[in-house]
């Protein structure tokens, strides 16, 4: 029996500016933008990955949540306190380049870590925190 990652979810505040980030930027592909009950979630994904989608979804993805909790995820959102991704490169220097070209928050340059990668760090449009890790050539 066999397990692979299917979907992972990104609360995002604003489907434009994330979809610019996402798909322009990074140069993910929309693979589905569906609207329910008065929200939005838009499905992305790397060309080299068709089985893996990344949905950016609203910060609470719950019509029936009531509102004194969408507020909550709401405010953890604007802190930048929710989980974030990271994304594997094979050339983390030049994908920081194109990246902090684009205006994007960065959070750490690249550098080697101790654990065996050169990484670096920026927050999305709605402050995800995503981190860009190349495995260290020693």
């Amino acid at each position: 029996m066999g397990i692979v990652l299917s979907q992972c979810f990104i609360a995002v505040d604003d489907h434009d500016k994330a979809l610019a980030f996402y798909r322009d930027v990074l140069g993910l592909e929309v693979r589905n933008d569906v609207e329910f009950e008065g929200m939005r979630w838009v499905t992305v994904g790397a060309p080299e990955q068709p089985g893996v989608h990344i949905v950016l979804e609203p910060p609470l993805a719950d019509p029936y949540a009531p509102a004194a909790d969408r507020e909550a995820m709401e405010r953890l959102l604007a802190k930048g306190l929710l989980r974030g991704v990271i994304f594997a490169t094979d050339d983390c220097d030049a994908t920081f380049e194109r990246i902090r070209g684009s205006g994007a928050e960065v959070v750490q340059e690249p550098a080697d870590q101790p654990y065996g990668v050169r990484d670096c760090a920026f927050r999305d449009p709605s402050g995800n925190l995503l981190r860009f890790s190349q495995p260290s050539s020693s």
